[in-house]
């Protein structure tokens, strides 16, 4: 009696290792790990609760980290207290003092890719981007073919909604402008909603990204497209922010300005596309370099 138990025993233990083989760390880590969504912030603490709630609310899978330059006014505080409700969903970067956009979403990307998520969003924390859209970004590169989707205010089915006049025009003419400049086939090029497959960020040299301001967005896209990575634009309805200040500036602009010819320049004569392409030496993970700082 005792021996048949045994053996039952031993066939079950042989049915649970077989499940456990045919359940690779691969696919655990995939099914787990595929969407991240960067929020930079700084002095948003009107802001973030109702939009990490909101996209958490979507019962997605999606995960967010925020990127948070010790904003003075508590936001880094408000969202250590949301983690204790969604442990292992959000997480939080904090650096010292205010180091841009462009930089704060350069950490997100590293830090994302190193803990091998598969599809990485930028967002804005005051709504100007709805968490409705997110999944919409998703599929655009999970099944519908493309490697970069960017929501789009300037393709058929976009707009502005409650933006000033002023607003409307830069935005409008500074997309004008770096399409005429650049080349680059991109309807909204200076949008900052925007999702990545993985291994755009990996093939793209993060530190060789030079600009901080919106001029950010502009190059982050004419270098997935240089690299030959395909762009597709989703068409979302902007709002204007309803709480909080807005970061734009005189000096974010004249960045765009000059920066777009900068970059044509380095396109027509200093090899831009081997300049922002990964190779062996230059990928070190966001883990070394951390740890190399901290020496």
């Amino acid at each position: 009696m005792l021996g048949g138990e045994v053996l039952q025993l031993l066939a079950f233990c042989r049915r649970y290792a077989n499940f456990w083989k045919s359940v690779s760390p691969a696919h655990i880590i995939s099914s787990q790990l595929e969407k991240i969504v960067i929020i930079p912030t700084y002095n948003e603490k009107e802001n973030i609760t109702n939009i990490l709630e909101a996209i958490f609310q979507l019962g997605q899978g999606y995960h967010v980290v925020v990127i948070d330059d010790s904003s003075p006014d508590g936001t880094a505080a408000i969202v250590r207290q949301l983690q204790l409700k969604y442990p292992g969903q959000l997480f939080l970067e904090e650096r010292q003092g205010k180091l841009g956009l462009g930089t704060a979403y350069i950490h997100g990307f590293k830090w994302a890719v190193d803990k091998n998520y598969q599809f990485i969003f930028e967002m804005d924390a005051d709504f100007s981007h709805s968490p409705n859209d997110l999944e919409r970004l998703y599929e655009a590169c999970k099944s519908q073919g493309g490697d970069v989707a960017v929501g789009s205010r300037y393709v058929k089915g976009g707009g502005n909604v409650n933006w000033p006049r002023d607003r409307i025009l830069l935005s409008r003419g500074g997309s004008i402008y770096t399409r005429l400049i650049l080349w680059m086939p991109v309807q909204d090029p200076t949008a900052g909603f925007v999702c990545y497959r993985k291994e755009v960020l990996e093939t793209i040299n993060l530190d060789q990204i030079r600009f901080v301001g919106y001029a950010f967005q502009i190059e982050m896209k004419f270098a997935a497209w240089k690299l030959g990575f395909k762009i597709k634009e989703v068409p979302i309805i902007f709002e204007d922010r309803k709480f909080g200040v807005s970061k734009m500036n005189k000096g974010i602009v004249k960045e765009g300005i000059l920066g777009v010819l900068n970059l044509r320049w380095q396109s027509l004569f200093k090899n831009y596309r081997n300049r922002v392409k990964n190779d062996v030496v230059s990928m070190r993970s966001f883990s070394q370099e951390a740890m190399a700082e901290s020496k």
